[in-house]
């Protein structure tokens, strides 16, 4: 009988798990996996704070469930789960029941607002997409009132912007809200002095997790940047527009942004499981209620009232040392390891994996330009830890969704990113608009069309006349197809006309003869220069060398080891045709903008080609450079790809084999 595992939420600890257990069942047909969720995307929840203040756009942190499981055998639900039946092994929506053998839970965490007054109802939340999203908008349009704005206490309110909570989320919002705020003033001429940013915490340190050194420097650039920080100051109760404090006083804003707590979800706190007990190190206080969403597991992250429940990340109580596990990233992936590994002992009968957290260490950004890190055993602040930070981002999300997902990534970061707001500013995000490439991709066109051409002129297509690729190969070679007694005849009548002195092949070519010419030229240039000065200047660069020589190190390897031999057993008919169409195809996409990427990359590749094997001087580099500039996109303006690339590319986006190995443009195409 088969096994059915169901994850539910599609967290950092549900794809982990997802991720792990499909690998060891993807060739299984007798174990199924789900993954249920509410939305059609994974949220990247350490980034939200990028999108509430407009650094980056709104999909920079989802992740689409078909973009990261493509053609696996994770089956993924859209729908909202209502209950569970842990008896029953079921599962129930407003409108299905899914039943399970196994069970991983993993839906999340919650704000927690510790009963305070107001605070619920008075406050944004950065805890969900739509929450980053909401408080995005919301800033825009206090910023856009207050310029209109004639009451100067009202403005003074409108310009007023409160963070409750100094840990990871607080200090990265009061980070982004600081960089935006110069963003807003110059669009909107509003004096930088009128806008008053202020981090309430009710202990005496900002980022506790943090050592005293890296505390003092965020502290110390929160403060060059005008940001206030109100340490020691509890808040005691909200209302519109006024947060009140321990002290009797209340600071007047449009905008109190609530970051000072989190629990675990209001959903598994309704489920019928045990919870983890208040008290130090998880000693249990029968005076206070129990963690609220913290489902109580033993070290093999399995539920200590079902053994076939795993609450995972956020969901999950383990006391491990001197307390809690924190309620992080690494906690999550880590957690949902272990129960990824122990329901594939439970039914391949394995041994059980004990639970040993193997935490990094932390980072946390202040903006785009500013960060700390004590990760992997490095202290660091500034841009390193702004570039650790972005570096730890890539290895999760290669993880997730292939290198496809990175490049978006970089996209957001660094190459979309406005205002300079990266820590290397503004330096790759400059576009050029695509009609000025457009002549120097007709001209690269023709460039290699007429090369083609002239082959044809040449004789390249007339057999009878033999090869005319032969000066490619080392001397003695024989390509397929040729007969041997007339190359060596050829060769040696060739040899004692004296073409050996003027060509290290011995045959009279092309590119021998023009080289020699230069090299007479650029010998009688020299020569009259030195009559003219006395000898005192020289060139510097002669570009009409070739890059690597005929008879280098490099050019010789090249030679001996792929023409000699894999190509010289071509039939020259054959590889004379392939050169002489691959040069017409390249120039016929470029000139008509068809397929361009393809047309480009092919010129790219014919151009490493002739450069290794010594046929390509300095004065040809640009051929290369410009190929690789029209495979970036710079050669689609004003050509045919506008009509068929998308329809090429929805095809090749839903093909499983894109799927399967994320080699697709944005988004798969289909499920």
């Amino acid at each position: 009988m088969g096994k059915n595992i169901v994850i539910l939420g599609g967290g950092y600890a549900g794809i982990v798990a997802a991720k792990k257990l499909e690998k060891q069942y993807k060739k299984r047909d007798d174990v199924s996996i789900t993954l249920i969720d509410k939305q059609p995307f994974h949220t990247i929840l350490t980034e939200l704070h990028e999108v509430a203040g407009w650094r980056v756009e709104p999909d920079s942190v989802r992740v689409a469930f078909a973009k990261i499981f493509g053609a696996s055998k994770v089956k993924v639900v859209y729908d909202a789960i209502t209950g569970v039946d842990f008896k029953k092994s079921q599962l129930t929506s407003a409108t299905k029941t899914y039943g399970y053998d196994y069970l991983v839970l993993g839906s999340g965490a919650d704000p927690e607002f510790f009963g305070i007054q107001g605070v619920k109802e008075n406050s944004f939340t950065l805890w969900s997409f739509d929450d980053a999203v909401k408080l995005r908008y919301h800033i825009e349009e206090v910023f856009e009132k207050a310029v209109a704005e004639a009451n100067h206490a009202k403005r003074r309110k409108m310009l007023t912007f409160v963070v409750a909570g100094a840990g990871f989320t607080g200090i990265e919002m009061a980070g982004e809200l600081l960089e935006w705020r110069d963003v807003m003033c110059a669009k909107w001429l509003v004096n930088k002095n009128e806008v008053r940013i202020a981090i309430v915490e009710a202990m005496s340190n900002i980022l506790p997790m943090f050592e005293e050194g890296l505390r003092n420097k965020v502290e110390g650039y929160l403060r060059d940047h005008g940001v206030e920080l109100l340490t020691g100051t509890m808040i005691v109760g909200a209302e519109p527009n006024t947060v009140k404090l321990k002290d009797g006083t209340s600071l007047e804003t449009e905008t109190f942004i609530w970051t000072a707590g989190v629990s675990g979800s209001n959903f598994a706190e309704g489920l019928e499981l045990s919870k983890g007990p208040y008290g130090k190190a998880g000693e249990s206080d029968p005076t206070k209620k129990n963690r609220k969403g913290r489902l109580l597991v033993t070290d093999e992250m399995r539920s200590v009232d079902y053994p076939n429940v795993f609450p995972v990340g956020d969901n999950m109580w383990f006391v491990e040392g001197d307390g809690p596990l924190p309620q992080i990233v690494e906690t999550a992936m880590q957690t949902a390891e272990t129960a990824a590994h122990n329901i594939i002992a439970a039914i391949d009968g394995g041994t059980p994996k004990k639970f040993k957290s193997n935490f990094h260490g932390f980072l946390v950004s202040v903006g785009g330009k500013y960060g700390v890190s004590n990760a992997m055993g490095m202290r660091l602040s500034g841009a390193p830890a702004m570039f650790m930070k972005h570096f730890v981002s890539l290895h999760y999300l290669i993880g997730v969704a292939g290198l496809n997902q990175c490049w978006e990534y970089i996209k957001h970061e660094f190459l979309d990113i406005q205002n300079n707001r990266s820590f290397i500013r503004g330096i790759g995000s400059y576009k050029t608009r695509g009609y000025w490439p457009l002549l120097l991709r007709v001209w690269l066109g023709l460039t290699w069309l007429f090369s083609g051409i002239n082959k044809i002129a040449e004789g390249w297509l007339n057999w009878t006349n033999g090869s005319k690729s032969s000066w490619m190969f080392s001397p003695g070679v024989v390509q397929r197809g040729l007969d041997p007694d007339a190359v060596a005849n050829a060769t040696s009548a060739a040899s004692g006309a004296g073409a050996a002195a003027a060509d290290p092949v011995g045959i009279d070519d092309l590119f021998g003869a023009v080289e020699a010419v230069a090299d007479a030229v650029a010998d009688a240039t020299g020569a009259a220069s030195g009559a003219s000065d006395g000898g005192s200047f020289h060139g510097v660069w002669d570009f009409s060398k070739a890059i690597f020589s005929w008879m280098g190190g490099v050019a010789s390897w090249m030679r001996t080891t792929m023409m000699d031999t894999m190509v010289a057993g071509l039939p020259f008919q054959l590889f004379q045709t392939m050169v002489l169409s691959a040069e017409m195809f390249i120039g016929l996409t470029l000139i008509f903008g068809f397929f361009t990427w393809f047309g480009a990359a092919v010129s790219v590749v014919m151009c490493i080609m002739f450069t290794l094997t010594g046929m390509n001087a300095w004065n040809q580099l640009w051929i290369m450079l410009a190929g690789l500039m029209f495979m970036g996109g710079g050669g689609r303006a004003f050509g045919l790809d506008c009509f068929v690339v998308p329809k090429a590319k929805k095809w090749w986006n839903g093909t499983t084999f894109a799927r399967k190995h994320y080699w697709y443009h944005e988004n798969p195409s289909k499920k």
